[in-house]
């Protein structure tokens, strides 16, 4: 699974940088260096049969098709929206299953002690019927 991640990773690189130098290309443009503009575009374009913008697109577009059951959570992308890396997203929601799950082990204790104390009091009070009990549930001595 690595490498088809790898595979995407190095197209979209390709991809970026060949964009990148595009828009260095554009942004530095003089009318009277059309010339020279016209040889990198040309390079640019003449390295692959297509333009280089489209064969981009495709090669990531048959990436994407190799990942199709990849599904990413939305906040994922809204972590990179707001300039946060993504990583800190699974940080996060480990930290908050590992609080949940503490919570969850702390209520479950609490009716544990709940339970042995109820079943202590009502032996108290109701001595045969929670002999009873007890035998129906297996338990041959009463809790402590």
């Amino acid at each position: 699974m690595a490498e088809k991640f790898d595979h995407l990773e190095e197209h979209l690189e390709k991809f970026v940088e060949n964009i990148r130098q595009l828009g260095i290309i554009v942004s530095d443009f003089q009318p009277s260096s059309q010339a020279g503009l016209n040889q990198k575009l040309c390079l640019c374009v003449c390295l692959s049969p297509r333009n280089f913008i489209v064969t981009g697109l495709q090669d990531i577009d048959k990436c994407r098709q190799q990942l199709h059951d990849i599904t990413v959570p939305l906040e994922v992308f809204e972590y990179i929206d707001q300039g946060r890396n993504p990583q800190l997203y699974t940080k996060e929601c480990l930290e908050r299953a590992l609080a949940k799950n503490e919570q969850v082990k702390g209520k479950i204790d609490t009716m544990k002690k709940f339970k042995s104390l109820l079943i202590q009091e009502l032996s108290k009070v109701f001595p045969e019927d929670m002999a009873k009990y007890r035998s129906i549930r297996g338990e041959d001595h009463p809790p402590s």
